[in-house]
């Protein structure tokens, strides 16, 4: 009888032993798989659809030298990846796709990066739309600026268009969308971009550019922090933009700067938060709240062969509470809030929407904007090493994972949004040809939330005549930024 493989799994506890495949001890593993064997055993242990793909079924293998003539036939590490997901997104239109989300990095360190904030960055936030129904002609719109970055010295804003980078018109096939050069604004290090004016449905280039150069940079996810006073309401408004875990004081700080000027309503801008760590989302939470410490803020539902052994442990381990700390263990400035008002956007994705959806069975959540990217799937970054941790991690090479491993859903038991995102309460699709200033009333988005709060009898903003086609934003563009995920200690 063969003996069983055993790999420990540093999730939550400091050592929880799982089980995982078979350990194939017939042979050793040649140097030229490691890589390879690395991801088919990190996924057959973590991946979510573990039981869904035949390849990463326990008993596909008798033996590693079995494994092994599979491996060979792999000579590039993100094939073999690509091929042991559950119908991805790179194999299958995005209407089939169940994957939509993993991906296998060459480079941990640009992950690592990523997920705590720190890029590569020229400090231009944009989204990228169809100049029109019936072209490939693609326009990039700013939506807003980064401080500290090359952009905020140079003539460019929220609300500027651009038509061509380095002179090239922007493109995208629709009938193969790999066919475009959208991606060079993500691969290239200094580019130019020309810009244009709008006017009555027409893009004409006014002969301005703007050069931009990337520098390393880190992002604090508080953007905007302010009380707008309108009638008799003091109006809380915060513009987050990612659940990075090293900012987590800051984002605490923020609504201590609220709690103490007493606001009486409260805005969360999250149009451009493409999502981040699981644990702030339940900690943002809970400074939204604070009189829900200890009740379950979501639910972690993870492959058969995971749940077992945490049931075999602890259950409590698969769930998120509401909490009165943050990481460093300082106490959350908590607002106590009964309703918030949340705006959303086509680009609102993961621990964004595990916001909403979480805080819904508690309190009044209205969501104001568009229907959310609809990602309720987390992941974990493995690396090559005896408990996929950094720890004793295989020095030959920077491969890293990033598999879907977890649904998650709220206290109810609903997650089920990953088709068509949160729909809106008040459904109002931003006028990229009019975005307006963030902050301020002139921003459509926020004056919508700014009139519900004060029951106005004035007029709502309407949804633009002229509604652009979404492609894509530069998060989607760089993978590593719209991950919801839960972190190995």
């Amino acid at each position: 009888m063969r003996p069983l493989f055993k790999f420990i799994l540093l999730f939550f506890l400091p050592f929880f032993a799982l089980q995982s495949c078979e350990d194939f001890d017939d042979v050793a593993t040649p140097e030229e798989l490691k890589v390879n064997d690395f991801i088919w055993k990190g996924l057959n242990l973590y991946y979510l659809w573990q039981a869904d793909v035949p390849n990463l079924s326990d008993s596909r293998f008798q033996y590693q030298k079995d494994l092994n003539s599979f491996l060979y036939s792999y000579s590039n590490p993100s094939d073999l990846f690509q091929n042991l997901l559950n119908k991805p997104v790179s194999k299958f239109p995005k209407s089939d796709a169940i994957d939509r989300f993993s991906f296998i990095t060459s480079d941990y360190s640009l992950l690592e990066g990523v997920l705590s904030g720190t890029t590569k960055n020229n400090g231009v936030s944009y989204s990228f739309k169809y100049k029109n129904q019936d072209e490939n002609a693609v326009i990039g719109f700013v939506e807003y600026v980064l401080p500290n970055s090359d952009a905020s010295n140079k003539d460019i804003k929220r609300g500027d268009i651009f038509y061509a980078v380095n002179g090239v018109a922007l493109y995208r096939d629709r009938a193969n969308t790999r066919n475009e050069n959208l991606s060079q604004l993500s691969k290239s290090e200094t580019y130019t971009l020309n810009l244009a004016d709008y006017d009555n449905g027409n893009f004409t280039p006014n002969g301005r550019s703007v050069s931009l150069t990337k520098t390393v940079l880190s992002e604090n996810p508080v953007y905007i922090n302010k009380v707008i006073e309108s009638g008799n309401a003091k109006i809380g408004y915060l513009m987050y933009n990612g659940f990075y875990p090293n900012y987590e004081t800051q984002l605490n700080n923020a609504f201590g700067e609220l709690k103490s000027q007493g606001i009486t309503d409260f805005v969360l801008d999250l149009r451009y938060n493409p999502g981040g760590s699981v644990a702030t989302a339940t900690r943002l939470a809970s400074m939204i709240t604070g009189q829900f410490k200890g009740q379950v803020f979501a639910r972690q539902q993870w492959n058969a062969k995971v749940e077992a052994n945490f049931n075999a442990t602890k259950r409590d381990n698969l769930t998120n509470f509401f909490t009165d700390k943050i990481n460093s263990g300082a106490t959350i400035n908590s607002l106590n809030l009964t309703k918030i008002y949340i705006l959303t956007s086509e680009n609102t994705a993961s621990a964004s929407e595990l916001v909403i959806n979480g805080l819904k069975p508690y309190i009044n959540v209205i969501q104001i904007g568009d229907f959310t990217i609809g990602k309720n799937v987390g992941s974990i970054t493995l690396y090559d090493s005896p408990d996929f941790s950094k720890k004793d991690i295989n020095p030959s090479h920077r491969y890293a994972m990033q598999p879907l491993v977890l649904k998650i859903v709220n206290k109810d038991g609903f997650g089920d949004y990953n088709k068509g995102g949160l729909k809106p309460d008040t459904e109002l699709k931003e006028d990229y040809t009019k975005l307006g200033i963030l902050g301020d009333s002139s921003d459509p988005l926020l004056n919508a939330a700014i009139l519900q709060i004060r029951g106005s009898g004035r007029k709502a903003p309407q949804n633009p005549k002229v509604i652009f086609e979404n492609i894509i934003d530069n998060y989607s563009l760089n993978r590593f930024k719209s991950e919801m995920y839960v972190e190995l200690p």
